[in-house]
């Protein structure tokens, strides 16, 4: 059975699933094998479960023709068949990546285009080769935008994802020191993630630019772009708030107020605001949907804990996120005590121990109250300042900080996704 063959049945089908805990009655399942797991093993499972279709490829679990399909590799089969939906549907599809912001600027773009269009973002940060196909496969005749996030830490990833998205348009957020260990320097993130450009050069298609961005200003000279910053010479034109606890843009004398901390978010409001002046969405949508918008699994949060305010941004970290997120909280205006959680920012490489000293060092040069570090890269940096204190797991800050009496406290907790550092608030 070929691509086109299996495209045939997805139609009819209630959509693809590589887990089969969420199948759907109706619904194909795609055995995809990992390190540590064999989907196929599961295949006869999904269609007990009501699937009406397995892909396989393993020969020995490919014991019922009708039901049960077998091809070379499943996953090459999962990202063949999301390509032909995509040509199928010749829907507009916007595909964005970048080292940071790119899942909020994701999010507050669906919601800013969903004013006017019915769109089909992919959901929490799905991002990569298998994430990627699964959110075209979502999308159907219905859709009249998709939005599609592409995430890499090797290079040649962005070129993949866009060679099976075929994006209209693209944006890339910020190169940052993120995933050093797969880009090796910063020179490496710019080479991976403008990948997204090369593919939308290629094909003639349109660019979203920040013209503040020295790096992005490099591409003006290309035809297809349409630009947005405090540059005079940028399409749509911002100025940028200054030190209050959300993130707010003004456009056209009127702000763009946010539920998102962080004055580092407002780059990605006006992303979101660009691309939906660019869609045509009413002035006053854009506003409302900018407004309405909420964070969530800990991105850009704020919330109330007892007399505490907590600034929870523990979705991920790396040096340019960690950078932003301390100087942001150290403008912040309080005369509450300012407390810092900081948790070991991972996928750094062979720079891991250099980049934590740089974050210690510049912890030194603040004046918040007190600055809690975990992890073994923080405990590997060198400190004089006793109000930086060092621990080697995250059960043990837990244990010090039920201990500690926090009241009326300003405190930003930060780190990456590995150390979980959601699980500290019940000790707050």
């Amino acid at each position: 059975m070929n691509v086109a063959q299996i495209h045939q049945r997805f139609l009819l089908s209630s959509g693809a699933f590589t887990d089969t805990r969420y199948i759907k009655e109706n619904g194909i399942y795609f055995a995809l094998r990992g390190t540590n797991f064999n989907g196929n093993t599961f295949a006869r499972e999904a269609i007990e479960k009501g699937a009406k279709l397995a892909v396989v490829d393993e020969e020995s679990y490919a014991t019922d023709p009708e039901k049960i399909i077998l091809v070379k590799d499943v996953l090459k089969t999962l990202q063949e068949l999301a390509n032909f939906h995509r040509k199928y549907l010749q829907l507009p599809i916007i595909g964005i990546t970048g080292s940071n912001g790119k899942t909020t600027t994701k999010e507050l773009t669906n919601k800013v285009l969903s004013k006017k269009y019915k769109t089909v973002a992919t959901k929490g940060n799905l991002n990569n080769h298998i994430g990627v196909p699964l959110t075209l496969l979502s999308m159907d005749e219905e859709t009249e935008i998709g939005i599609v996030e592409m995430g890499a830490n090797h290079f040649k990833e962005i070129a993949e994802l866009s060679n099976i998205a075929m994006p209209d348009y693209g944006y890339i957020t910020n190169f940052g020191k993120a995933h050093l260990e797969g880009f090796g320097n910063l020179e490496g993130v710019i080479e991976a993630k403008s990948e997204l450009y090369t593919h939308l050069k290629k094909h003639k298609r349109l660019i979203f630019l920040n013209a503040d961005d020295p790096v992005q200003r490099e591409h003006f000279k290309y035809d297809h772009i349409f630009t947005f910053g405090t540059a005079e010479d940028a399409k749509v034109q911002f100025s940028y708030s200054g030190n209050q606890s959300y993130a707010s843009v003004n456009f056209n004398d009127t702000d763009f107020n946010s539920k998102i901390t962080g004055k580092h978010n407002a780059l990605n409001i006006a992303a979101a605001i660009c691309m939906g002046l660019y869609f045509k969405v009413p002035f006053d949508a854009i506003k409302e949907a900018i407004e309405e918008y909420s964070p969530a699994n800990n991105r850009s949060q704020i919330t109330k804990k007892g007399s505490n305010t907590i600034f929870m941004d523990a979705y991920n970290a790396n040096p340019t996120s960690m950078h932003a997120a301390i100087s942001n909280f150290q403008e912040l205006e309080t005369k509450e005590p300012k407390i810092v959680i900081l948790g070991d920012m991972l996928e750094v490489g062979a720079s891991a121990d250099t980049e934590h000293q740089v974050i210690v060092n510049l912890l030194e040069n603040d004046d918040f109250t007190e600055c809690y570090l975990v992890g073994d890269h923080f405990n590997r940096t060198q400190t004089n300042k006793n109000t930086i204190i060092k621990f080697k797991s995250v059960e043990k800050l837990k244990e010090h900080l039920q201990e500690t009496n926090f009241d009326n406290c300003h405190i930003l907790i930060k780190g990456s996704r590995g150390l979980a550092l959601e699980r500290i608030l019940e000790a707050i």
